[in-house]
């Protein structure tokens, strides 16, 4: 069922701004990918199945995931995600140049808000809601999930506003944002700043901060 809504994503045009930028990044390149082929389309979700961790994102970057057609591989955001996911038995390499590269996500599965680049990764608010459906069903394929880990305010308020449209949470104020905050929903949710460069270059979010939310998130799977 993964690889039917992969396909679905992956073939989807619903958004013409999104549409219309992606294909021009893809077409235009940055120059020190002047020589690559970019994927230029929606990115499908990526990992393991029968996965405990789900891990969400906001958006694909337009020379990452734009370029490599893999989420969070060949940018800097990935650098630091897949780095503290190997450090916490999360994925087999620390790396992602590549969807062929071999990295393989363990019990970890990583999806997305939106699932083409934006333009200043700013999605607008049709446009998300244009693409809320494919982590819904995501979610109800991934019936193990026992940890939510959400990447940055847009992703954290994408995943609340699913389960308040299903009767789970009466309302999203009782679930504040902050990096590190958890809330003992069914699956745990944990909150983590996005690892952007710009989160990441200015010391919002250090290496050991992201760290310490995987490293709750693997206590918790854990524990269960």
């Amino acid at each position: 069922m993964l690889e039917i809504i992969g396909h679905e994503v992956v073939s989807c045009r619903r958004c013409p701004r999104l549409v219309a930028y992606r294909e021009n990044v893809a077409r235009v390149k940055r120059r020190a990918y002047r020589d690559e082929d970019y994927w230029g389309r929606p990115v499908p979700g990526f990992g393991d199945a029968g996965a405990r961790l789900l891990i969400v994102g906001l958006a694909p970057a337009a020379h990452g995931a734009n370029r490599t057609g893999r989420m969070f591989t060949g940018d800097r955001s990935g650098d630091w995600l897949y780095r503290a996911l190997h450090d916490t038995g999360f994925a087999s390499q620390a790396h992602s140049v590549s969807r062929f590269d071999g990295l393989v996500l363990r019990d970890a599965f990583i999806s997305a808000a939106v699932r083409c680049a934006p333009p200043d990764n700013k999605p607008s608010r049709d446009e998300m809601a244009a693409c809320r459906g494919y982590l819904e069903r995501e979610l109800a394929v991934l019936s193990g999930v026992q940890v939510v880990v959400a990447l940055g305010r847009i992703a954290f308020d994408t995943y609340l506003g699913i389960l308040q449209d299903r009767g789970v949470i009466g309302s999203r104020t009782a679930f504040p944002f902050a990096h590190g905050a958890e809330h003992a929903l069914h699956p745990v949710l944990l909150a983590s700043y996005h690892p952007s460069q710009q989160n990441t270059s200015t010391g919002r979010l250090t290496a050991p901060m992201l760290l310490s939310v995987f490293s709750r998130a693997r206590g918790i799977l854990a524990a269960s």
